[in-house]
């Protein structure tokens, strides 16, 4: 007898379709392809597709195209509450990544001088979006979204989307005055374009999710073994990461297998994670450039659930206030793969210092200066 959801061993096992956008937060997916641990499980894991902004990423997964892809954490949250989409987080793909980054020449040193300014964010439903307007509203400012035309108010900052590939441009040409964004944008505009970092995120929200690993549900009932399979080499390849930093700039840049179309030089500022901590509003935190950090953290899902019913975005957000936070935060998110996957690696010890009673379990800390 076959249990529901299992493929029988003798069974050719489907080929898994991957989507990326060209940013540091799809490394995972990109190095367990790269390092041949997805066909070390036996899966056929044809190249991983890139397109060039969440827009695409969002619409050719609901068309079928991707099996399993990485995605900003809001947007699933987006997917299955207000379009019904039986999408499900499968674990953190990431954590940190991202900073607020603004032209060498410019005036903003922190958030409070965003007043009358133009900021990209590279989604609506995207943690950048969430911890911009967190940080502006502790200042006393509004988010608003106005044509870049439009005249602004000293305490108004005015957002609108850009792909990422096009962030650091619109900044050297004085389109925008800052961007929040996933690396490598950040760091190829510090490199190449004499950029300044205002605000790493991880320093804000420490050690926070941003992309996660999501499926569609029905794929999931169908491939169940498949799906463990695909979510014990993505562990794996985190763990690898964490290990091997400039091994994984190399591997992932045009210097390497080409995943990311950007030289090695500019990845390993990424991951060597060599920060200046006179940067840093909480040097003790120790944070990382960016982490990988498997686990789905439920008090980090409900957080990011509140904070989206308090952030601006454009179209109808009305699906938001009826949410039950908890309730919708067991509903998206299911930990069952992902924590087979860690304990085959060792458990959670492996991936950072939590609580050897409790490693599944950790509070959100959040401090906005």
């Amino acid at each position: 007898m076959i249990l529901p959801g299992a493929t029988p061993l003798f069974a050719k096992q489907p080929s898994l379709t991957l989507g990326y956008l060209p940013i540091t937060d799809a490394t995972p997916l990109l190095v367990a392809h790269g390092l041949g641990y997805f066909s070390q499980e036996g899966l056929q894991v044809e190249r991983p597709v890139m397109v060039r902004s969440w827009k695409i990423l969002v619409e050719s997964f609901l068309a079928g195209k991707f099996d399993l892809t990485h995605m900003l954490f809001p947007i699933p949250v987006w997917m299955r509450f207000k379009q019904n989409i039986p999408i499900k987080v499968l674990a953190w793909d990431h954590t940190n990544g991202s900073a607020v980054t603004v032209r060498g020449d410019s005036e903003i040193y922190k958030f409070a001088d965003l007043g009358g300014k133009q900021v990209a964010v590279p989604s609506w439903y995207s943690m950048h979006n969430l911890i911009l307007q967190m940080g502006i509203r502790v200042q006393g400012l509004k988010p608003v979204i106005k044509p870049q035309s439009a005249k602004l108010a000293p305490d108004e900052v005015n957002l609108f989307i850009l792909p990422p590939p096009d962030m650091p441009t619109a900044l050297l040409g004085r389109r925008i005055d800052a961007f929040i964004v996933a690396d490598p944008f950040n760091a190829l505009a510090q490199e190449k374009f004499n950029a300044r970092i205002m605000r790493f995120t991880g320093d804000i929200w420490k050690d926070h999710p941003c992309c996660v690993v999501v499926a569609n549900q029905n794929f999931i009932n169908k491939n169940s073994i498949v799906v463990q399979k695909a979510m014990n080499a993505i562990v794996r390849a985190q763990a690898w990461c964490m290990k091997n930093p400039l091994e994984t700039a190399h591997l992932l840049s045009r210097d390497g297998e080409r995943y990311l179309p950007f030289p090695e030089t500019i990845l390993a500022r990424v991951f060597e994670n060599n920060l200046d901590k006179t940067q840093l509003v909480h040097p003790h935190w120790n944070m990382a450039r960016i982490g990988f950090q498997p686990f789905p953290f439920p008090s980090a899902t409900r957080f990011i659930v509140d904070q989206m019913k308090k952030t601006k975005v454009e179209g109808d957000t009305s699906f938001l206030s009826s949410l039950d936070t908890g309730a919708a935060a067991e509903e998206l998110v299911d930990e069952t793969f992902v924590r087979k996957a860690i304990d085959d690696m060792g458990g959670m010890h492996a991936f950072n210092n939590s609580s050897i009673e409790t490693p599944f379990t950790r509070e959100e800390v959040v401090e906005i200066n």
